[in-house]
């Protein structure tokens, strides 16, 4: 089935992800491209958004997209710097604003009987991030909605389908941008919205089909929602030429090793368990350093599959649960120099020794469109939401080097803090949760003695995606259990502390 496309130029916005996010949650399909880049079959594209950018296009290395093949031609939203950037070269004006125009702002006008603000209201809040304004519009453009520090917060071009806002419709501080989304591509550009988990799972299936056929493929489980909804895309696709792996790194949550292997058999999947915790705690010997961390569990997780690879004849496919947040978190999304935030151990691909195709089917899914996807196989509801789990386990929340000893402590605090969520009801209302075993020890007192003992830390965060994230609220009273369980039932732990940072600018992992 050929669905309607969204082609998202990306100049380097922290937000650019998100416009994807919004977009597919319109059931439309769209992709992200450098502005550089842009795809040779660019008619193949029903409409066309540009992204933000900490660039200014005042600047020397301002960048410029070749839009001959799109002004005019097909309808063209421009968010922030695509804004800034039709106006600045189209006739228009942009300055530096007198101060930063940063944050929450309300539509103080819009322009009646306009499709485009279908439905929403003058008062509407937006976000604004800019430190550029747009003093003048472009030749031809309309003004349709400004708010009471910024007059041309949103225009259209006449005789043309192009629109172009100063603010950002794909953060949740928007609180119409969804609606304006689906005003543009659905009203404006009428775009047919029939990318569903149905139909992503009609055609993943049949493209794992077409390009594995018989070949046979080993896939690493690790007990989370990703590898889990991969392994059922191949197992609907492959049958049993799927060879999945389920790897005891020991560094799983308590008894989950066991737990988890279990529940892959009653899936119906040719799965092995393969006990490797020794092999990945001698590597980790000595090791302090979280990047270096990542690595060596990257590199022993490539070996503990090469490993049972040859063991498999004719093996010619590796499978993993690689989704769109691993990748732009340890690559630019435009394809430039960029910080590496964390790398992630399933991303960057294998070694030349290692003679595996990859097969990816997540790749471009967000968290939550995973999580939807699997629903739609019919996957049971607790393991869709299991909340996600790092892949170097508690490598990363284990704060300097790693020993069995620290493993153990923090798997036992670990399970009690997430138990006390689900005794609690409260696991659901958390996307992710975890203890932190900190380097260091602290002066405590029970009963007559001093104790000097461990300090962990809680964390739980409410998130969609991973790409931003908000600590959890959680009851004083819970909290206040939470700790006093730890303490009397975890040997070698006297404080608990709760972390209240949110992404950014923390990450949801200390590592």
């Amino acid at each position: 089935m050929q669905h309607d496309k969204v082609l998202i130029l990306d100049f380097g916005s922290q937000y650019t992800q998100l416009i994807a996010r919004r977009v597919r949650e319109l059931n439309i399909y769209s992709e992200i491209h450098p502005f550089n880049k842009i795809p040779k079959n660019v008619s193949e594209y029903k409409a066309v958004i540009l992204s933000g950018s900490p660039m200014s296009v005042r600047s020397v290395e301002a960048f410029h997209p070749d839009l001959a093949e799109i002004r005019a031609k097909k309808p063209l939203l421009a968010v922030c710097y695509g804004a800034q950037y039709l106006a600045h070269f189209s006739g228009g004006e942009v300055a530096p604003s007198d101060t930063r125009e940063y944050g929450r702002a309300h539509l103080s006008y819009v322009k009646e009987g306009e499709t485009f603000f279908k439905n929403i209201q003058k008062g509407s809040q937006v976000w604004m991030s800019h430190s550029d304004t747009i003093k003048s519009l472009p030749e031809n453009g309309e003004l349709l909605a400004s708010t009471e520090d910024v007059k041309n917060a949103a225009y259209k071009i006449k005789g043309e389908e192009t629109y172009a806002i100063q603010f950002h419709p794909e953060v949740y501080h928007t609180t119409d941008g969804k609606q304006l989304l689906e005003n543009f591509l659905i009203h404006i550009a009428k775009l047919n919205p029939d990318w569903t988990p149905d139909s992503f799972v009609e055609e993943t299936v049949a493209k794992l089909q077409a390009q594995i056929r018989n070949d046979k493929v080993v896939l690493g489980l690790s007990g989370g929602v990703d590898s889990s909804v991969a392994a059922m895309l191949l197992h609907k696709a492959i049958g049993e030429n799927l060879y999945c792996i389920f790897v005891n790194n020991g560094l799983l949550r308590k008894n989950e090793y066991t737990d988890v292997l279990e529940q892959y058999k009653g899936m119906g999947l040719n799965v092995k368990g393969v006990d490797a915790s020794a092999r990945f705690l001698d590597a980790l010997a000595g090791i302090s350093d979280p990047e270096l961390k990542r690595k060596a569990i990257g590199r022993v997780f490539i070996e503990v599959f090469d490993d049972e690879a040859q063991q498999i004849q004719d093996v010619k496919w590796l499978a993993q649960g690689t989704i769109y947040p691993d990748i732009i978190e340890s690559v630019s999304a435009t394809g430039g120099p960029s910080v590496t935030i964390k790398s992630h151990h399933n991303v960057g691909g294998l070694p030349d020794f290692m003679k595996l195709k990859i097969a990816e089917p997540l790749k471009a899914l967000f968290k939550d469109e995973v999580r939807r996807v699997g629903a739609s196989m019919g996957m049971d509801k607790a393991l869709l939401g299991r909340h996600p789990f790092p892949g170097p386990g508690l490598a990363i929340r284990i704060l300097g080097d790693i020993t069995p000893e620290k493993v153990r402590l923090l798997q036992e605090v670990d399970a009690v803090f997430i138990n006390g969520l689900k005794n609690a009801g409260l696991y659901d209302k958390v996307w992710q949760a975890g203890a932190i075993l900190l380097p260091v020890n602290s002066v405590g007192v029970m009963g007559d003695e001093r104790t000097y003992e461990k300090c962990v830390a809680l964390r739980a965060v409410e998130s969609t995606d991973g790409m931003t994230a908000d600590w959890v609220n959680l009851p004083y009273e819970f909290l206040q259990k939470t700790s006093n369980d730890i303490i009397n039932k975890v040997k070698g732990v006297n404080r608990v502390v709760y972390d209240i940072s949110s992404k950014p600018p923390a990450t949801i992992e200390w590592e």
